[in-house]
């Protein structure tokens, strides 16, 4: 089993709240960390919803259900009978010992403002992502603390070109696909995401026009890691903007996008402000676009889609697991300068993160980040382009080239 850098978030979390919520995609491996986690350094009793048998009785009498359990307790997939967070909070208000319940879910419970209620202050939400490319790698994740301390990964003879990138891209970090065939990982994308819609989105909400959904997902997917063009969206799908907004909210409720939105800084004006959306996994995303390994590494108009969703994933994976936490953005303003990620700390502290495809980087490559930098002054701590070079590059003050495997070196 591959270490989840999670693991010790989730530890951490038991041994001084009541309850943790562990979510993410459906099988991004949520059953099979809390699981282990029970198993070993915090035992309990595991109850899967996902059982007939189990979901029916917890249905039928959700308090009694609760009463039931003696001890520290997993309750595996809890969007499926929601009225059991209503009987955890009761719960509480008697025994709120840390470590009582770990919780697990694929769709996002915080969308039910009563839900909401029920957890505020009782419960430590953790996001279970794919895998990362520092998990199957067996790093740290380092590439994010590093960058906040001025210290950017020191690589030297990476391989050079797409094909150092193109076929970690198309496998993406869902542990089960990730080990198949181009041909069977198609086939277990397609079935995921037919299930997918079919049962979670019907877990949260109740669509007139279900139809609709993958329609939208595929066009967030050819536009992955770009600015979010609602209008046109709408034209396409010929649904309205509004409808458009409240179904990428329920793709994102699943877990199958991520909105970043644009880095608005008090020192900068004329940003624009439309947020980007990212497939959450660059293996789901060739899928979505028909491409293998070698379209990744040939085809220009899916390089920078998949490379960017690529990067922009990683970096957001490795800033929850950051000791400073920083909040991810992207970048762009009316005179057409941009970087494709800004992390930001509580502190004030900003790097920022340019990708490019390309063995070598041009001057052009570096006006956003010495804009940021040049406003942003002591505050910056480092701008790198990730590029298919061999070597981490200075190029200019508190800015160096680093090759892709950086993310994991």
């Amino acid at each position: 089993m591959i270490d989840r850098s999670a693991r010790s978030l989730v530890i951490e979390a038991l041994a001084d709240t009541p309850v943790v919520l562990v979510m993410g995609a459906r099988q991004v491996g949520k059953s099979t960390l809390v699981r282990s986690i029970a198993s070993s350094e915090h035992p309990a009793t595991i109850i899967s919803l996902d059982d007939t048998n189990v979901r029916d009785a917890a249905q039928r009498d959700p308090r009694g259900f609760i009463s039931d359990i003696r001890g520290p307790a997993v309750i595996d997939e809890i969007q499926r009978v929601p009225d059991l967070v209503l009987e955890i909070k009761d719960s509480l208000e008697r025994d709120r010992s840390p470590g009582r319940f770990l919780l697990t879910g694929s769709a996002n419970l915080l969308r039910s403002r009563r839900i909401t209620e029920a957890l505020t202050g009782r419960v430590d939400i953790i996001r279970l992502w794919p895998l990362a490319q520092h998990e199957i790698n067996g790093g740290q994740g380092g590439f994010v603390d590093a960058l906040l301390r001025g210290e950017p990964p020191r690589i030297t003879g990476a391989p050079r070109g797409r094909d150092a990138f193109a076929e970690v891209v198309t496998k993406g970090g869902y542990p089960e696909p990730r080990l198949r065939s181009d041909r069977g990982r198609n086939r277990w994308f397609a079935s995921y995401l037919t299930t997918t819609f079919e049962r979670d989105i019907r877990d949260i909400a109740d669509l007139n026009r279900d139809e609709e959904l993958p329609r939208l997902f595929q066009l967030l997917a050819a536009g992955s890691a770009q600015l979010a063009n609602w209008s046109a969206i709408s034209r396409e799908l010929g649904i309205a903007d509004k409808t458009v907004a409240t179904y990428t909210g329920l793709l994102e409720a699943i877990f199958l996008v991520q909105r970043i939105p644009a880095w608005r800084p008090s020192f900068l004006q004329r940003v624009l402000h439309a947020p980007k959306v990212y497939i959450t996994d660059s293996g789901l995303l060739c899928h979505l676009l028909g491409a293998d390994a070698t379209r990744v590494a040939t085809d220009d108009k899916v390089t920078g889609i998949a490379l960017e969703t690529f990067v922009g994933v990683e970096v957001i994976k490795q800033a929850q697991l950051s000791a400073d936490v920083p909040r991810v953005f992207h970048f762009r303003d009316r005179d057409g300068s941009e970087v494709d990620l800004i992390l930001e700390t509580r502190a004030g502290e900003i790097a920022a993160i340019e990708v490019k495809a390309a063995q070598s980087v041009a001057t052009a490559d570096l006006r956003g980040l010495r804009k940021i930098r040049d406003h942003a002054g002591a505050s910056f701590s480092a701008g790198v382009v990730l590029y298919t070079g061999e070597d981490t590059v200075h190029l200019d003050d508190r800015i160096w080239a680093v090759p892709i495997s950086g993310l994991w070196a």
